[in-house]
């Protein structure tokens, strides 16, 4: 059968559903929110709780965070807030004897106490079952080793890169990879522990430190693609095989900047469709070859000046993109996510939005989002603004528009930050070279800057050529500097978010605010 349009890459035939026989699942929660570690998770964590009590589970939740709607005692039928250790989870574990265990939901907290208690055998001795995504699963996309293995298998191209697991090891690649390098440790959450070298100084400083918040004291050391796009794609996978994608969304920031830390757009605004599906099959192919059982979400760099690619990294679970994504689309993904980790299908999920169609059909989006990383530079002054693969955000803003300006524009005004517009005095005070320095180095203020070189009539050829920000981009900021956002003359509408761009009749949607003659209203 051949599909196209918004159907999924495939589809098996419809069978009852085997939903794994349990009855009581522990949620594992994500944790305190620290600076890099933003507070996405809760989001998931509480949808996928209640998805798990809608199909008629008990739910044990445990996070060691109060302040979380997901640690509120109306989300779970028991809620445990305790130190997330193997210890303390034991506890709960022999206290509750649930039969099944979600780990993928709580971000990387949640995945690596999940394979803690896998590998030290309590899952084992209270006969507890690892739901979704399994442990052979988890380990090929963590591992950074057995993750380039398994990408040169299947021939999608990976960057040259080493493999470290000593400071023996770290010394002797001092003098074999290039500069600057990149360096990811493994099991780690934010780029916690990694950075750019530019220098076998800089790379055994970074490579020490990474070492050892490294779970397993894994690091791999890659061939730098500053420069290069980057882009993700939202996937989802069933037991038996199906697979969507759910958004695709890319980084305003190249490569070299944590995505966390990126303004991001979704859908894509500068892929050619050749791009965009060459970039879906190979997310589709990596989520197939991993056996992935939920979401997971596939990082890309893509060379600006030609067709070639390279497979960054995988997240089989969850992601703080997973709560972007879902909230561009209006798919729920953590809430699929929990009900495929428990047995059933992307075709035997009602799709929530829209309630007449199901969860195998990928989103379609008319509008454009703009996500705007919130730093804490504001209560932390002196802190280093520069931003690498390491995120400093702590939360973010979102903004839907009819246009990218228009979305650009209203998550300025929503950061909460004394510049509303694209107006900052620090930038228009400086010289020349100081500009091209701001623009160079990027900064959670380098929006700003680029807007300032425009008023100074640079243009978009010296911009690009400083910053890497593709020029799609910079001709659009440099036309709301030029010539202003102009007020709407005509009366403000409400849109329709309903996952389906109107294709079919949608129950509850939400709505955003732009301009226009006509509301969209929601079908009796």
């Amino acid at each position: 059968m051949k599909w196209s349009g918004n159907t999924p890459w495939r589809i098996q035939e419809s069978e009852p559903a085997i939903i794994c026989q349990v009855q009581k699942i522990l949620v594992i929660g994500s944790g305190p929110i620290i600076i890099g570690q933003a507070a996405e998770f809760d989001y998931a964590g509480s949808q996928a709780c209640r998805s798990l009590r809608e199909e008629g589970y008990e739910v044990v939740l445990i996070n060691s965070n109060p302040a979380t709607i997901m640690t509120d005692v109306e989300t779970a039928d028991a809620v445990y807030i305790e130190p997330l250790t193997v210890g303390f989870c034991e506890r709960v574990i022999a206290k509750e004897r649930p039969d099944g265990i979600l780990p993928t939901l709580g971000g990387q907290t949640g995945l690596n106490l999940a394979s803690q208690l896998a590998e030290q055998g309590i899952l084992q001795k209270y006969g507890v079952k690892l739901l979704g995504t399994q442990l052979d699963a988890i380990r090929k996309a963590e591992d950074r080793e057995l993750f380039r293995n398994l990408m040169q298998e299947i021939k999608e191209p990976v960057p040259e890169s080493w493999i470290v697991e000593s400071e023996e090891d770290l010394r002797a690649v001092l003098s074999a990879v290039p500069y600057p390098c990149i360096v990811r440790p493994a099991y780690t959450l934010g780029g916690t522990g990694g950075g750019i070298a530019n220098s076998p100084e800089e790379l055994w400083e970074i490579g020490r430190k990474g070492l050892k918040l490294s779970m397993r004291s894994q690091l791999m050391i890659e061939r730098s693609l500053l420069g290069w796009k980057e882009v993700e794609y939202e996937v989802m996978r069933d037991r038996k095989g199906n697979c969507i994608t759910v958004c695709n969304m890319e980084n305003l920031d190249p490569m070299g900047v944590h995505t966390g830390d990126s303004i991001v757009i979704a859908p894509s605004q500068t892929l050619s469709d050749i791009e965009y599906h060459m970039l879906r099959s190979a997310s589709l192919k990596i989520i197939s070859s991993l056996g992935i059982e939920g979401g997971c979400n596939v990082q890309l760099a893509v060379n600006p000046r030609s067709f070639d690619y390279y497979i960054i990294e995988v997240n089989p679970r969850v992601s703080r993109s997973s709560a972007l994504a879902s909230k561009a689309t209006g798919y729920p993904i953590a809430r699929v996510a929990a009900k495929i980790a428990v047995g059933k299908t992307l075709d035997e999920i009602d799709n929530a939005v829209t309630r007449t169609t199901k969860a195998c059909f990928e989103p379609a989006l008319d509008y454009c989002v703009v996500k705007i990383p919130r730093w804490p530079f504001d209560k932390f002054g002196s802190g280093d603004r520069t931003l690498s693969t390491q995120m400093k955000a702590t939360g973010e803003v979102m903004a839907i528009g009819h246009t990218f300006e228009e979305a650009l524009v209203k998550a300025v005004a929503g950061l909460e930050v004394k510049q509303k517009d694209l107006a900052h005095s620090k930038f228009d005070e400086q010289t020349d070279d100081e500009l091209e320095l701001s623009i160079q180095v990027p900064t959670d203020e380098r929006l700003w800057a680029l807007a300032a070189a425009f008023r100074r009539g640079w243009t978009v050829e010296r911009v690009n050529y400083l910053s890497r920000v593709d020029p799609w981009f910079l001709v659009k900021i440099q036309a709301l500097v030029l010539n202003g956002h102009k007020k709407p003359t005509n009366a403000r509408t409400f849109k329709m978010v309903d996952t389906c761009a109107a294709e079919f009749d949608s129950k509850t949607p939400y709505y955003y605010a732009t301009t226009g003659v006509e509301h969209d209203t929601v079908s009796e």
